[in-house]
């Protein structure tokens, strides 16, 4: 096992890693997703 203790702990950060980032990829989706200001106008500045 001595032999195979390095590959393990690798792989496993190599996993964690993978996790993490899938992770904050679907937040930032989510956070690109909400449509708060989608009724927004802007008001024209011609007009005032």
């Amino acid at each position: 096992m001595d032999k195979y203790t390095i590959y393990a702990v690798l792989g496993i950060l190599f996993v964690i890693y993978l996790y993490i980032t899938f992770s904050s990829k679907r937040r930032a989706n989510r956070r690109k997703d909400r449509k708060f200001m989608e009724d927004y106008k802007r008001r024209d500045e011609n007009r005032e």
